[in-house]
């Protein structure tokens, strides 16, 4: 029998009572480890984060707390090989799409370091500057961020089992608040394996950092007042944790980051030919291949003027007929597979589903599976849809489908443009390509309130640019409405959601003593 990957939990390994779930290998078939959570005695476990790695975070500085990240940072890179080999073999990733999650989690974690450092010897951060309460100058207001005291849960999806873990444990480890990860199960090897190697480097302190693979049964169930809760996943689970007693009742703070139909749109001004054509083409198709699709942000829907309908077709399908699909093992691969048998009958069941609406532009069936037996491997090529009516077609502005699938709109002007992008109902991201500078500034302005990033590509920056799909963490994660209203990193942003904001009222006297030493 295969190995059954142990929990981090109350401060030690413990194996789950039950056989376990069977991750396999998406392209082989095989079974690889087991993941059991079972018998766990979570009341424990999250009083023991809460209580012992609370207390012993909170007693260190940001500078301190900084230096565990960057310790951290070293013994992720130290082990980039064995990471890189399980997410070939339990995400079917080739490694350029591996690298994404990969060296992104290592980089956000490297970033969080770098600006921890900066805010040097403190253990609070002051929010704006006092305020004086009435006419004498000498009671005033000043407010103060402190750390929340309890865990930070983390119910991740299994798209990122990397960066997903670290994207949101380095802005919370650095604020004091331990956490507590939940990966998504079909996942769970690779989050599960960085924990271990982070946790036997002895970096943290016990209960700072735990993770739980298997069901998420009775997590959300072991959360308090002062808990925070952190999602990616489903709107409808989405709903359900909204729902729970812990958010209705004792109003545990939550993060959502729910399902998203992002959005490419040219600009009138750049007709086929131009450079930012040519720079929509390439990102639509990259957008569309990297970890097969299987992306929150990945482009679904790609808005273009009437007049470019064909060509823009004609050039992403000449694209996407370039990639090779199948094995990740063969260095002639340049797409690997989804993540599951489940995922790819989502992936067909949505496809027939858009396609009662929607013409194929071009076919994912046409390419032929590389080293890789069509019965077993979950892999299927990318599929370019095509909608000429764009307003009478609604389930593409409805549905993502989870895969290497988008499709094309034509619109008839600007006004009409950005209200097609809109029926998204919130995403993401939206990418903008033309070369009217004050009409991609005007353009970007216009969507930021239904999108947690806009992503403005010109030539200028076609070299330059970090994608479409990339999150970096200097700027904001997260979305309005569909997308789930939430906000991860940003920068120091992300610390907020870690901190409790008070005001502090009283002498001018009192508030001086409440000014932190500087960062050196």
């Amino acid at each position: 029998m295969t190995e059954l990957i142990s929990n981090f939990f109350s401060g030690q390994w413990q194996t789950g009572s039950g056989t376990g779930t069977s991750l396999t290998d998406p392209v082989l078939g095989t079974e690889l480890v087991r993941v059991d959570a079972s018998g766990l005695d979570l009341a424990a476990g999250f009083a023991f984060a809460r209580e012992q790695g609370g207390a012993a975070l909170r007693a260190l500085n940001y500078r301190e707390r900084a230096a565990m990240l960057a310790a951290a940072v070293k013994v992720l890179q130290a082990n980039r090989d064995a990471y890189y080999d399980i997410a070939t073999a339990n995400s079917g990733t080739v490694k350029n799409e591996s690298a994404v999650d990969i060296d992104g989690a290592i980089f956000t974690l490297g970033n969080y370091a770098k600006l921890g450092e900066t805010l040097g010897d403190r253990h609070f951060m002051l929010d704006g500057e006092a305020a004086r309460l009435g006419k004498d100058p000498l009671f005033q207001s000043q407010h103060v961020m402190v750390p929340t005291r309890g865990v930070a849960l983390f119910i991740n999806a299994f798209n990122f089992p990397a960066w997903g873990l670290w994207e949101k444990a380095a802005p919370a480890l650095l604020s004091g608040v331990p956490v507590i990860v939940k990966p998504a199960t079909t996942t769970a090897w690779l989050t599960q394996r960085m924990v271990k190697d982070v946790v036997d480097a002895g970096i943290f302190p016990p209960g700072a950092l735990s993770v739980i693979c298997g069901s998420s049964a009775g997590l959300m169930d072991a959360l308090q007042a002062f808990d925070v809760v952190s999602f990616t996943g489903s709107a409808e689970t989405a709903a359900v944790i909204r729902s729970h007693p812990a958010v209705a009742q004792r109003f545990v703070r939550v993060n959502i980051e729910a399902d998203s139909v992002n959005s490419a749109l040219l600009l009138p001004d750049a007709a086929p030919g131009t450079e930012a054509f040519d720079l929509l083409v390439k990102e639509v198709a990259r957008e569309m291949t990297v970890k097969s699709g299987q992306k929150c942000t990945a482009i679904r829907r790609i808005f273009v003027p009437e007049t470019s309908f064909d060509a823009a077709a004609q050039a992403i399908s000449a694209r996407l007929a370039k990639t090779t699909v199948g094995n990740p093992r063969n260095e002639a691969v340049r797409m690997g597979a989804l993540v599951n048998r489940a995922q790819l009958n989502s992936v067909r069941a949505g496809l027939d589903y858009l396609k009662q609406q929607a013409h194929t532009l071009h076919d994912g069936a046409t390419h032929k599976l590389v080293d890789a037996d069509p019965a077993i491997a979950c892999c299927v090529g990318p599929t370019l849809l095509g909608v000429r009516d764009a307003d009478s077609a609604d389930r593409v502005h409805d549905t993502e489908v989870f895969g290497p699938v988008a499709t094309l709109l034509p619109y008839r002007d600007t006004a009409h443009a950005l209200a097609l992008v809109r029926r998204g109902q919130g995403s993401l991201v939206a990418s903008l390509y033309g070369s009217d500078l004050a009409s991609l500034g005007v353009t970007a302005l216009e969507l930021a309130n239904s999108h947690g990033r806009v992503h403005v590509i010109s030539p200028d920056v076609g070299q330059l640019h970090t994608g479409h799909g990339n999150v970096m963490p200097q700027s904001l994660h997260g979305g309005p409405g569909r997308a789930g209203g939430g906000e991860e990193l940003g920068g120091l942003r992300a610390l907020g959601f870690y901190h409790r904001r008070s005001a502090v009222q009283a002498s001018t006297a009192v508030l001086s003593t409440l000014q932190p030493p500087q960062a050196a």
